[in-house]
């Protein structure tokens, strides 16, 4: 007889379950407006953040400095995003929406409207705020874990260096 997983373990792969599939419906969706669901993640993370430098987008997105290149790239061909010069450092080039963006963007706002609309359909609003708020709070107790995975690893790494110069 196969074992049950625990109730928390099937909370997980829920909300994997959940995550993975809301990502394939986006990816559907944004090809609606000719986009790709990273290109919208980019253009909205902008929008909400003109004048970020690509690494600060890259950190924002969990991505890697180059899929982040490749991405403000095809946008800036597109005529959607600008590099401009950082005034304080010209090495730097910080991203801004072009006026041509602003129609998508109203465009892909009102996509991710109605997919939230779809997928919350049936559920009763207070539910989807409470949901909400469990989420965030999981979302806070994890930032707090890898943080501190992140500091044991830098002390483990300290003590290391130590034994290793005092060989």
């Amino acid at each position: 007889m196969p074992r049950r997983p625990h109730p928390y373990r099937e909370l997980a792969f829920l909300i994997n379950d959940v995550g993975r599939m809301l990502r394939t419906y986006a990816d559907q969706e944004a090809r609606r407006c000719g986009m790709t669901r990273a290109q919208w993640a980019v253009l909205k993370r902008v929008e909400a953040n003109e004048g970020l430098n690509q690494s600060e987008l890259a950190e924002m997105l969990d991505l890697q400095p180059i899929s982040v290149t490749r991405l403000v790239d095809r946008l800036c061909d597109s005529g959607l995003l600008e590099r401009r010069a950082d005034p304080a450092d010209r090495r730097v080039k910080r991203l801004f929406l072009t006026q041509a963006a602003q129609p998508l963007l109203d465009q892909l706002d009102q996509l991710g409207n109605d997919l939230m609309h779809a997928i919350l359909e049936g559920l009763p609003p207070e539910k989807t705020e409470a949901t909400r708020h469990y989420l965030e709070d999981m979302k806070n107790n994890l930032r707090r874990l890898l943080q501190c995975n992140a500091d044991d690893r830098a002390e483990d790494k300290e003590n290391s260096d130590k034994e290793t110069s005092y060989a």
